[in-house]
């Protein structure tokens, strides 16, 4: 992985363990609001293995909303946004609503499958790699969370470390959202046009 990567031989200075949690530090990163829908653009497709071995795909996910979280088991924002993530995915699944993580681990399933298992993690797990982060502008810190509305589009995103319930209010909203094929607002028909 290049500027996210942690290898085990490597150990971790204090200097670079500060700089990992200031980048990831609630304070300093204000969170985004939801994006209107004409300034949103399609979410990348990816195709990546779950812990099955079976492919996952961002468009398996149209017509939900859906929490792609980059995270990794050694970083420690993510540890504490976990059990947020366990949490919606059990309440909003019946919405329409799904969590997709994906683990940016050097050591893939060696390392995740035993977290996956510890933590009792309830979405789908992939594990990504460099080209991964770089369709997604080059996921440089983790977490980064990119919340996707129904049509496929990122709808918003947070870096580093925000409160539950921003994200919450985040896809409450998303849910809440109709949207029609051709991405307008529910009920905002075109107007009739009358021949003269």
């Amino acid at each position: 992985m290049k500027a996210i990567s942690r290898r085990r031989s490597l150990p971790l200075t204090l200097g670079s363990m500060a700089a990992l949690l200031a980048a990831c530090n609630s304070r300093s990163v204000k969170a985004a609001a939801v994006k209107p829908e004409k300034e949103r653009k399609n979410a990348p497709e990816f195709s990546l293995k779950d812990s099955q071995g079976r492919a996952a795909k961002m468009s398996d996910y149209k017509g939900k909303v859906v929490l792609l979280n980059f995270w990794a088991t050694w970083c420690g924002p993510c540890k504490i946004e976990i059990p947020w993530f366990i949490d919606f995915e059990q309440r909003f699944k019946d919405r329409g609503f799904a969590v997709l993580g994906v683990s940016m681990d050097e050591d893939g399933w060696e390392v995740v499958k035993p977290y996956l298992e510890s933590k009792k993690i309830n979405y789908r797990v992939v594990i990504g790699n460099d080209q991964t982060a770089d369709l997604y502008g080059g996921v440089s810190s983790l977490p980064t969370t990119f919340l996707v509305d129904r049509l496929g589009r990122i709808a918003g995103v947070h870096v580093g470390l925000v409160s539950k319930s921003v994200y919450q209010d985040d896809i409450e909203q998303l849910l809440d959202q109709k949207t029609s094929r051709a991405g307008e607002p529910a009920g905002t028909a075109p107007r009739a046009v009358r021949a003269g």
